[in-house]
């Protein structure tokens, strides 16, 4: 049973086959924000849901049953950790429905979250998803960085243009806010304009936050995805590049055995 559940689980087609179930019944869910559409095909939505969520638990059950007794290997996967926790979410939201008032909102989101999964096939959107979560630690460091040079200029522009420009430096927050606007680059000429009317030299206030939030900050970003991209790929590399395992080495012993034996059963055959 444990051979046959791991080959069930780790087979190409259920992979295509959980794919095909997520991206439809996400499609779905779409369909039934519609209120005409959600009536006139209420009963065909409510059973794919049904079916997505059984194959979803029944595939829970086969990886567990494929690493029994040793349960703990199942968690090791992120990925199983995620698809248990929708599991479980699903089933104690549909135990308490009558008290939870926006469970339905949290199922569209935990069922869309879960497409990311059925994604990991593509092995290129494999590496993109791999990138993207191994980049949010040093993003997270560059943001932490970029929020304290914005605080330290809010407090800047807050000090020598409050009185003349109360409307963006009236208070931290609005100051804050006006150089969450500069960042984006959108319309921030305008504010610079009106503290140059009172301040002549504004422009280096204004020009050297841009440098340092808008370009060197970017870049930095785009730094940190390249670089986490290409270790990525050089570890998939390495784990393409590495050593058959016992049981690929052993099926091409068998299957060079069976060779020789055909061989050597058609030298029999053969007249001398």
């Amino acid at each position: 049973m444990r051979r046959l559940a791991h080959r069930i689980v780790h087979a190409r087609i259920f992979e295509f086959f959980l794919v095909f179930l997520i991206i439809g019944t996400s499609i779905l869910q779409g369909v039934s924000t519609s209120d005409a559409l959600f009536e006139r095909y209420e009963d065909l939505i409510v059973w794919f849901v049904i079916l997505m969520l059984l194959v979803l638990l029944m595939e829970v059950f086969l990886k567990l049953l494929a690493v029994a007794p040793r349960i703990d290997r199942y968690f090791r996967d992120p990925w199983n950790v995620f698809d248990f926790l929708v599991i479980t979410t699903v089933i104690v939201g549909i135990a308490v429905y009558t008290a939870a008032i926006d469970f339905a909102l949290l199922v569209v989101v935990v069922r869309l979250l879960r497409l990311l999964q059925g994604f990991t096939t593509i092995k290129a959107m494999r590496i993109i998803l791999t990138t993207m979560f191994r980049s949010i630690p040093d993003m997270a460091h560059i943001l932490i960085l970029l929020c304290i040079i914005i605080y330290l200029y809010a407090l800047s522009g807050h000090n020598f243009l409050r009185e003349h420009d109360p409307e963006h430096w009236g208070t931290l927050g609005k100051s804050i806010l006006s150089l969450f606007q500069v960042v984006t680059l959108d319309g921030w000429s305008d504010i610079m304009q009106t503290a140059l009317k009172v301040e002549p030299f504004a422009w280096v206030y204004f020009v050297s936050f841009v440098i340092v939030t808008t370009f060197i900050g970017a870049n930095l970003f785009i730094a940190v995805v390249v670089s986490t991209m290409d270790e990525a790929k050089q570890e998939r590399l390495r784990m393409l590049e590495a050593p058959a395992s016992r049981d690929e080495l052993l099926r091409e012993l068998r299957s060079t055995q069976a060779s020789l034996r055909h061989v050597e059963e058609a030298l029999q055959r053969t007249p001398e």
